[in-house]
């Protein structure tokens, strides 16, 4: 039985991905700063990964509980809909404080105990955005390109023994996405994408499982991109021209 540690897995891609290794018989934390929804399956210990210090204690008591941490899933994420000119320095500190440096935080924490055990497998959430340039996401875009980049730096200064890769999803209908779109530009979103829709949360989390596998052992420094052939075209999606919300939401 593996030891899997996921932030941000109290709703959306990191449910359904604590989901998926828990069935496979795994024992999966939960990093978040809020609960799981009632009856969910998995342990969930109350983190911010913008805190360091927090995220190091509660990787030293999982791994004093389990004796070792097998996988760490950085996914905690949030995102602000804003224009480049109305971006405030709260909101942009705040997206880079949790989906940068929160995956920086949280891989060294996990990093040093993977190192001392012999092996280990790092993984994150990154996004087609850090791939393309989209409106009215500057700084969520700059973090996710950010992240591709630590899963580099990471997988050269760790191998052989510690793998490391990363997911970039284009789309998927999480409660995140659902929050800052509308019924019009989700539909204005499947007609870009070829596939022509959004990709399930579960879809996300079968990849995710897969390069924490046996099967991906020669697979490190990668960024594995999930979009629905949304990217294959080289263009670029507006994601509507809708005026962006202020509200921040949490993946």
């Amino acid at each position: 039985m593996r030891t899997v540690v996921i932030s941000g897995a109290s709703s959306g891609i990191g449910e359904a991905t604590a989901a998926r290794f828990h069935r496979a018989g795994d024992h999966v934390v939960n990093l978040d700063v809020r609960p799981p929804r009632p009856g969910s399956a998995v342990r969930w210990v109350p983190a911010d990964v913008a805190d360091w210090s927090a995220t190091e204690q509660a990787l030293a008591d999982v791994h004093q509980e389990r004796g070792r941490i097998d996988v760490v899933i950085a996914n905690a994420g949030i995102s602000v809909r804003h224009g480049v000119l109305d971006i405030s320095e709260a909101d942009a500190r705040r997206v880079c404080d949790v989906n940068l440096l929160g995956v920086l935080g949280l891989w060294r924490a996990a990093a040093r105990h993977m190192v001392r055990q012999g092996e280990g497998v790092l993984l994150a959430t990154a996004s087609v955005n850090g791939l393309r340039g989209y409106p009215f996401y500057a700084d969520y875009n700059a973090t996710k390109a950010g992240v591709v980049a630590l899963c580099r730096t990471f997988a050269l200064e760790l191998s052989p023994h510690i793998r490391t890769a990363c997911v970039s999803p284009g789309a998927v209908l999480t409660p995140m996405q659902e929050a800052e779109y509308t019924g019009d530009m989700l539909d204005e979103v499947n007609r870009r994408i070829p596939a022509g829709r959004h990709a399930a949360p579960e879809e996300i989390a079968d990849a995710f499982f897969y390069l924490a596998s046996p099967e991906a052992r020669f697979l490190t420094g990668q960024e594995l991109v999930i979009d629905g052939g949304e990217t294959a075209g080289a263009t670029t999606s507006a994601f509507g021209t809708a005026t962006p919300s202020r509200e921040p939401v949490m993946s």
